[in-house]
C-alpha cells in the first residue's frame, strides 16, 4: 500500500513513516498542506493520510480541492479536534474517514487497510498479464477462452500481485492486504495457497506467470508467463 502521509508535526511525522514501512507499506512524508496537494494531485498513491491542522493549507481543504479536481483516492483525516460538528466537517470536505488523536497505531493501520480495499474497488474491474485476465466486478478468472474456478483467498491473492505485476509483492504485504493480518508469516498458508494459484493459471497450461523471489515474496509477470 502506498501512502501519502502530509503531518507537520516531525515526530510524529517520523513515528507514521516507521510504522508504515514496518508493516510492508510504502509512505511519502510531506510537511504542508500546499505541499501535500501538490504531491497528491500527481497520483500513484492509495491511501492519504492527512492532518487537519497544516501549514499552508488546512486538511479538510486539501482533501476538498482534490476531490473538486476529480481525485477520489481515499483519504483518512487526523486530528486533535472531537467534536461531532469538526467529524461532520471533516467529511463534507470528502475524507472517508476520521481519527481523533491519540490514537492506536493498530487501528490506524486497521483503517488504512480498510479505506485501501474500499479503494481498490474505484480502479479498472478488469486486470490482464498477457491471456491472463481477472476480473474483479464478476470474480471470474480465466485464461484465453478457459474459465479458472478459484477460491476466494487464491481470487484476491491473484488480484494483489496482478495489480503490482512486475513488481515484488512481500509476503508481509499478502499477509497485511489478504489475511488482514489474521495468519501469522511462520505459517505456510500463503506458500500454499500461492501453489493453488500457479497450479490453476498456470501448470495446465505450461506456464511460469509467478516467481518466487526467495526470501522476499512473489512477481508476477506482466506478460502472463
Amino acid at each position: 500500500m502506498r501512502v501519502l502521509v502530509v503531518e507537520d508535526e516531525r515526530r510524529l511525522a517520523d513515528l507514521l513513516e516507521q510504522v508504515l514501512s514496518e508493516a510492508g507499506h510504502t509512505a511519502t512524508v510531506v510537511h504542508d498542506g500546499a505541499e501535500g496537494l501538490a504531491v497528491a494531485r500527481r497520483g500513484g498513491f492509495d491511501v492519504l493520510l492527512v492532518d487537519w491542522m497544516l501549514p499552508g493549507l488546512h486538511g479538510p481543504d486539501l482533501v476538498r480541492a482534490l476531490r473538486d479536481d476529480g481525485y477520489a483516492t481515499p483519504a483518512l483525516l487526523l486530528t486533535a479536534r472531537g467534536a461531532l460538528g469538526d467529524r461532520v466537517d471533516g467529511l463534507d470536505a470528502g475524507a472517508d474517514d476520521y481519527l481523533a488523536k491519540p490514537f492506536e497505531l493498530d487501528e490506524l493501520l486497521a483503517r488504512l487497510r480498510a479505506l485501501h480495499r474500499r479503494g481498490s474497488g474505484g480502479g479498472s474491474d478488469v486486470l490482464r498479464a498477457g491471456d491472463l485476465v481477472l476480473d474483479r466486478g464478476t470474480r471470474r478468472v480465466s485464461r484465453g477462452a478457459v474459465p479458472l474456478p478459484l477460491s476466494a483467498r487464491e481470487f484476491d491473492i491473484l488480484a494483489l500481485l496482478l495489480e503490482r505485476a512486475g513488481r515484488v509483492v512481500s509476503r508481509y504485504t499478502i499477509l497485511d492486504e489478504v489475511w488482514d493480518g489474521d495468519t501469522d508469516l511462520r505459517s505456510n498458508s500463503i506458500d500454499v495457497h500461492v501453489a493453488a494459484v500457479r497450479a490453476k493459471i498456470d501448470k495446465p497450461f505450461g506456464r511460469r506467470t509467478i516467481e518466487t523471489v526467495r526470501g522476499v515474496g512473489y512477481r508476477l509477470d506482466p506478460a502472463g508467463g
